[in-house]
């Protein structure tokens, strides 16, 4: 598995609210978590680095011998749980933390199978010679565009556009999407933050895949989001067989 990664704080924020963490914990597997925190203050970087924190030693002290993909979809669903109780609490417990949360995207890949699990308007999308999203947004757009009331290009300009209707750590349950697939040889998984997809057009996201080298990937989608405005922290992730 080849992992690579980039996360820029954008042109516009001071703060980087983003957080990540990519690995493997054997040879035949590998996982990456992306967060995009919310909140005052710090409230948002602690959110999305205690999940990306949370989430990754579950994932990590959950391995056993003998680990099947469908094991690895509730183990995802319950670290995701485990970090919307962690955030919760710690928001309850201190005020400073009041109101922070967190959207979460995480993909374990076990040799051609694949677990996603994720909470927010954070995405993974599988790239190929085409480019597909996996994950559907818990955002206001995307209810109004399932229902009918906005096109998809509406929804771009919207101006509800950045909230969303599910994240970790601000009620104390959650609702978490799984799903798995199977990814072929010299396929990739993206997972990444809505700095990058607000701010660079989907056909250019698939044209930075195909016109570079795979390790060159992520930073060049940093650039392409800076490129359309960086008026978000930026976080691109890739995992590829």
């Amino acid at each position: 598995m080849r992992i690579y990664s980039s996360i820029d704080v954008g042109k516009e924020r001071s703060l980087n609210q983003d957080a990540f963490f990519a690995g493997e914990i054997t040879n035949d597997i590998a996982f990456a978590v992306v967060c995009d925190g919310m909140g005052g203050a710090n409230a948002g970087d602690v959110a999305s680095q205690t999940a990306v924190k949370t989430i990754s030693e579950y994932i990590v002290n959950s391995y056993r011998r003998k680990i099947t993909i469908r094991d690895f979809i509730k183990i995802l669903k319950n670290a995701l749980i485990s970090a919307n109780i962690t955030l919760y609490d710690m928001a309850q417990k201190d005020e400073s933390l009041k109101g922070m949360g967190t959207t979460a995207v995480v993909a374990v890949v076990k040799g051609n199978e694949v677990a996603i699990a994720h909470v927010g308007d954070s995405r993974i999308y599988l790239v190929n010679d085409e480019i597909t999203q996996l994950t559907r947004d818990h955002s206001v757009v995307q209810t109004l565009i399932e229902s009918g009331e906005i096109s998809v290009e509406a929804a771009a300009l919207h101006p509800r556009k950045n909230v969303i209707t599910r994240a970790l750590g601000v009620e104390a349950e959650v609702a978490v999407d799984t799903s798995e697939l199977v990814l072929q040889d010299n396929e990739t998984l993206l997972l990444c933050t809505d700095g990058l997809t607000n701010f660079a057009k989907i056909e250019d996201i698939l044209k930075t895949f195909k016109e570079n080298d795979i390790a060159l990937v992520p930073e060049k989608l940093v650039q392409l989001a800076n490129a359309g405005g960086g008026g978000d922290n930026i976080t691109a992730v890739t995992l590829t067989k």
